[in-house]
């Protein structure tokens, strides 16, 4: 259930305020509060409308974002790649709302164009999880690694997911040991098997990258090298781990820029 609020401290007039899981958002007057979606360890996030395109987006609130470095770099991370993927098989962040008070915000709000569930819901979902549904899964994940950035493969995790879901086991599995992979997961794909262990390998050097991945045969019925090619250049990015909270802060106001407001 939606509430309506008053202006707090410091409100702008170009924006209106509503309660959503006792949570208060404060957002431009465009967007109309619908539900609310889900929440995390780090934001809440509800459904709304533009009232000036009538399009449904999905509002992220990322509250207190400068009490935890990791939570802030996570998240000027989050707007700063989002800015350079450009994919249909990846989230578009539309706007990052500015802040009332753009030299003290603690609040962020992230807007998305809103989809019809996420992966969550998917694997919580009765239905059960095809071998095609852990084909594209990997599929999605591997594109967000490959079109923008030249470095091996970061997807284990979904790689053993792959072969959880492929063997239709409800069981919690806390790791997978990978010479026992074939005896532990007999109803896997003997192919995902085989990327699941080249993607396992330590040494990143010599793990296969998201490309070669995504090139493998596991694959072929997705991937289209001509629909998705390489990066031409590395996003090098200037976020870095030693970062302190004005440097952070001063990235988060140039990205909020940046994005394109939409009308």
């Amino acid at each position: 259930m939606t509430t309506l609020v008053g202006p707090s401290e410091g409100y702008n007039m170009g924006k209106h305020g509503f309660e959503m899981w006792r949570r208060i958002f404060e957002v431009d007057k465009k967007y109309v509060a619908i539900k609310p979606i889900g929440q995390g360890s780090y934001g809440v996030v509800c459904s709304c409308i533009n009232k000036k395109t009538n399009e449904k987006v999905a509002i992220k609130k990322i509250m207190d974002v400068f009490e935890n470095r990791v939570t802030a770099l996570r998240t000027l991370r989050e707007m700063t790649l989002l800015r350079f993927i450009k994919h249909e098989n990846i989230v578009e962040l539309k706007e990052v709302m500015m802040p009332n008070n753009w030299r003290g915000f603690k609040e962020v709000y992230m807007v998305y164009e809103l989809m019809d569930t996420d992966l969550h819901q998917l694997i919580t979902s009765p239905q059960p999880l095809s071998n095609d549904h852990c084909r594209f899964f990997i599929f999605q994940k591997s594109l967000a690694e490959s079109p923008s950035f030249k470095e091996p493969a970061a997807f284990i995790s979904s790689s053993l997911l792959l072969l959880f879901w492929a063997a239709n086991l409800k069981a919690d599995l806390e790791f997978i040991d990978k010479p026992k992979a074939k005896m532990l997961y007999p109803k896997a794909d003997p192919l995902a098997i085989d990327l699941l262990e080249k993607l396992l390998v330590f040494d990143p050097s010599k793990r296969i990258t998201a490309t070669e991945a995504l090139c493998h045969p596991y694959m072929s019925s997705l991937y289209d090298p001509s629909c998705s090619p390489p990066a031409k250049c590395c996003l090098e990015g200037d976020v870095k781990e030693n970062m302190e909270e004005p440097k952070i802060r001063e990235m988060m106001l140039r990205e909020i820029m940046y994005l394109p407001n939409p009308k």
